[in-house]
Parts: structure tokens; C-alpha cells; sequence
């Protein structure tokens, strides 16, 4: 079958088939570029917008270039927001050349900018009074993986707009998660972000320490990424569905497995902020740990 077959608009534009879904995307950065590398690859037919002409430029063959956000919404079924931050989400979907001026009702505009949960909301509730719906959709991966078509992406919306998605959902993904109401996707996000980060924080007060101690840097780094493909890294400990005290009546053997746990943790944070300031490097972030890891693995109080 040919690919004008398949991919056949009915008359009615927005109403279209799940396979016949039209896709837009503003933003070609790392991410929006690799976005659309993906669904081209797919065979989806794809518009794609952006205000700099060298980032539209590799996509004029495989897909339609529109000059505004209005246009390309008035191409699309879905339309991808993948700008910078909230300003510049604002800026594609209202105004006069913006996404609300051209999109048809029935028209999905899915905001994967990480911006806040309230931009979503009040951005939702614009586009309905034109039938436009606006869900978000956090995003995980990276740049290569956003090329490759294998994205972690994290919905926020209605159970009816994620299944109306799927289409366009599995052609970037290896994994989709609905995540809740609108909103909750990119809360998911900036959660799952906040694990990186605080690593990094992590990772850099190791890497002082270390150095402090004469320690070589590229081997630490090579036995901490050895070992984290074993004892699973920050997401250790990810496992139950509250972050909330164990309750009472919680398996005698979990909870002596993790007390067990907290009490090697206190041990070690104490060691190390005892070997700080030993060598005098300052450690914040150990000292946090130290102070609150008995609640990291589910007590109150210390250990």
C-alpha cells in the first residue's frame, strides 16, 4: 500500500482516523528535531515550524515547512510544542499567528515544554473554548533518543486524548505512561528531572571529595557507573507507591531490611562528612542525607 493510501485525510480535516493523523511540530531544537526525525520515519504526515531557517531546513524534503504556528496548526491533527520555555509556549499558541488562531476544533495540541503544571491548565482551558484540546507530555531520554523514536513519555490528560495519541505517541517512544490528569505529565517530569539533578549534585560533592583524597576522578566515575548497573543507582530505593512513613502494619521483614539499610546509610554519611572535614571540603548535600535518611528509607525520626 502506498503511503498516500494509508495516510488518506478524510474530508471532514480534524476528524480524521487514528492512521491518518496529521502531525505538527514547533520547535526543531535537539529535542523537537529529533521529534520530528521520528515521525517522518514513521510515515506520519508530518509540518513542522520554527524561526530559524537553518533548523527547518533538513526537514523540507520529508515534510511540509510552515511559516507560523497558525499555519502549521491548521495542517495538523496534533500539534507538538517543543519550544524553550513558557514564555515561548505562550507565545506559539495565543496571538494572531499562534496555534488557537489556525487550529480546527478537534485539534490536540500536546505541550512537551518542561514549564509549569499552571501553564498547562490555563492553556487547556483557553483552547477548549475553541474545542482545542491541550494536554502535556513530559518527555525523558534525550536527544538521541528522541531521534531514535525512543522516548520515555509521561501524559497528562484524559484516558479518551492518551488513546487518541497512541498513533503519534508510539512512533517517538519505547515507553508511554499516563500519568494522571492534565498537568501531572509534566510533574512527572520535573520530578523525574529532580532525580538527575540531585544526582549530579551527588556525583560533584563525591568528585570533590575524591579529589581532596588524591582519588583519580575517571576511576571513580568507571567504578560508580559499574556498580550502579548493580545495586541500581538513585532509583534504589523507588520501589513503593507513597513516599509517606511504613505504616504499622507493614511486613516485619521489609522493614527490618530497611532499617537495616538506614542504619549502613547513617554509618557511611557519618564517616564521610567525618573524612570532609578531615580534608576540609564542604558537603551540603551529605550533610542533608545524613540529617533526613531514616524518611529516605520510609522512618520517621532518626535511626
Amino acid at each position: 500500500m502506498s503511503i498516500g493510501r494509508l495516510f488518506q485525510v478524510p474530508e471532514n480535516g480534524n476528524e480524521a482516523t487514528a492512521t491518518a493523523l496529521r502531525v505538527g511540530i514547533i520547535g526543531l531544537g535537539d529535542m523537537g528535531g529529533g521529534l520530528a526525525t521520528s515521525l517522518i520515519r514513521a510515515g506520519l504526515p508530518v509540518t513542522v515550524s520554527d524561526v530559524r531557517p537553518e533548523a527547518t531546513a533538513p526537514f523540507r524534503e520529508g515534510a511540509h515547512v510552515a511559516a507560523t504556528p497558525s499555519e502549521l496548526a491548521a495542517r495538523s491533527d496534533v500539534v507538538l510544542v517543543v519550544v524553550f520555555n513558557d514564555a515561548q509556549v505562550r507565545a506559539v499558541l495565543q496571538g494572531h499567528d499562534g496555534v488557537f488562531a489556525g487550529a480546527a476544533a478537534g485539534t490536540t495540541a500536546v505541550i512537551v515544554s518542561t514549564i509549569p503544571t499552571d501553564t498547562v491548565l490555563e492553556m487547556r482551558a483557553e483552547g477548549a473554548t475553541q474545542g482545542i484540546t491541550v494536554v502535556d507530555c513530559g518527555v525523558s531520554g534525550g536527544p538521541d533518543a528522541s531521534a531514535a523514536g525512543e522516548l520515555v513519555c509521561m501524559i497528562g490528560g484524559s484516558e479518551e486524548e492518551v488513546d487518541r495519541l497512541r498513533p503519534v505517541l508510539d512512533a517517538v517512544s519505547c515507553l508511554v505512561l499516563h500519568m494522571g490528569p492534565p498537568g501531572s505529565g509534566l510533574a512527572a517530569k520535573l520530578a523525574r528531572n529532580l532525580i538527575t539533578y540531585g544526582s549530579w549534585l551527588a556525583a560533584f560533592e563525591a568528585q570533590e571529595l575524591a579529589e581532596a583524597a588524591g582519588i583519580d576522578l575517571l576511576k571513580l566515575g568507571e567504578a560508580a557507573r559499574e556498580s550502579d548497573k548493580r545495586i541500581g543507582g538513585a532509583t534504589r530505593l523507588m520501589f513503593r507507591t507513597t513516599a509517606a512513613p511504613w505504616p504499622a502494619d507493614s511486613d516485619e521483614g521489609l522493614l527490618k531490611l530497611m532499617r537495616s539499610g538506614a542504619e549502613v546509610t547513617h554509618k557511611d554519611l557519618t564517616t564521610i562528612l567525618e573524612l570532609g572535614a578531615e580534608l576540609g571540603v564542604d558537603l551540603p548535600l551529605a550533610t542533608l542525607a545524613e540529617r533526613r535518611c531514616g524518611r529516605i528509607y520510609g522512618f520517621e525520626g532518626d535511626i
